[in-house]
């Protein structure tokens, strides 16, 4: 008798018509969206909350990667949403046969580490370990709620006329709870290393980083507000 095998890739078409839902699917709440449904999605907010603060690091998601585009600053929204609008589209294009890479997130105290699932066909992906340190920004999307999006400082750099210096990556989960418990999990690695940071005798001064704990519905009414103002 055969060993269990692990489940094979999706077929290419339906990650495509994953990726072309997620204009339907994970857009913020829209005018058809009734009172009661808002405060379930409150709920279920609270419940990620709770759920990700009780949970210890190091914690797994599985995700598929959308790719990386160059940032226009270390944090805000307003450096992530360009970049993820322009991988989702780049996503809805993908041709019959091709699949965005299928991955492993890990999410640790010391950073995030980035490997392939064995069912993965597409390398086309930067994997490895960042460390807590050169990741400036971390938040899930407003108008694509599944997807999770980073800032990353390239510190190798160097010459700023050839390297941008900041990246964001984004990864597509396989739900909006997940996305928001991604959120949380990063949160708690930054708040563990600060206070790693601040018990020691650091000669060197620690980066600044910022995780952005505001649901969707919450960026997107302060982002009006700002515009008002202005």
């Amino acid at each position: 008798m055969n060993g269990s095998k692990a489940p094979s890739a999706p077929p290419a078409e339906e990650i495509t018509k994953e990726i072309r839902k997620l204009s339907f699917d994970d857009k913020q709440a829209s005018n058809k969206e009734n009172r009661q449904q808002v405060e379930q999605q409150q709920q279920q907010q609270q419940q990620v909350e709770q759920s990700s603060s009780a949970q210890s690091l190091p914690q797994e998601f599985v995700v598929k990667y959308l790719g990386r585009r160059d940032a226009g600053g270390l944090w805000g929204i307003k450096h992530t949403r360009l970049p993820v609008d322009e991988m989702v589209g780049r996503a809805k294009e993908m041709k019959a046969g091709e699949t965005l890479p299928f991955l492993k997130l890990t999410v640790s105290e010391k950073g995030v580490t980035i490997t392939e699932m064995p069912q993965n066909v597409n390398k086309d992906f930067h994997g490895g370990f960042y460390n807590i340190d050169v990741i400036s920004y971390g938040v899930q999307d407003l108008v694509y709620t599944r997807v999770f999006a980073m800032i990353v400082v390239r510190e190798e750099s160097g010459n700023i006329n050839t390297h941008h210096p900041f990246q964001c990556h984004a990864f597509v989960c396989d739900s909006r709870h997940n996305a928001r418990r991604l959120t949380f999990a990063l949160a708690q690695a930054f708040q563990q290393f600060s206070k790693e940071v601040k018990g020691t005798k650091a000669v060197k001064k620690p980066k600044k980083f910022a995780i952005d704990l505001r649901s969707p519905e919450e960026i997107e009414v302060d982002l009006k507000e700002a515009d008002s103002e202005a």
